[in-house]
This record gives structure tokens, sequence and C-alpha cells, in this order.
């Protein structure tokens, strides 16, 4: 009776790695459109961020 709860075992394990790898990639997918998202926003507004952060350093 050990081998057939042993196999079910080793067969819930193998599901649960699938959806480690499967819940990383979707990690991997949203830090990527995160980093993206970034990006752009740094691109468009750089030269309003560049002269907001040289405002608050002369300030300083």
């Amino acid at each position: 009776m050990s081998k057939p709860m042993s196999f079910f075992s080793a067969l819930i394990a193998s599901f649960r790695n699938e959806e480690e790898g499967q819940g990383l990639a979707e990690y991997a997918l949203i830090l990527a459109l995160i980093a993206i998202v970034a990006i752009v926003a740094l691109i468009f507004l750089g030269g309003e961020i560049s002269k907001i952060l040289s405002t608050v350093g002369k300030s300083v």
C-alpha cells in the first residue's frame, strides 16, 4: 500500500514544482513590464525630473 501512496505523493510533488516554475515566469514577466514602463516614463519625463531635482539640489 505504500507504493501507490508514494506514487501519488511523487505526482503531487511534480505538479507543485510545475506551478512554482509557472509562478516564477509570471513574476518575471510582471517585473519586465514594470521595467519597460519605468524606462518609457524616464524617457518622456527625464527633462522634467532633472529640473525638479536641480531645483531641490540648489535649495539645499
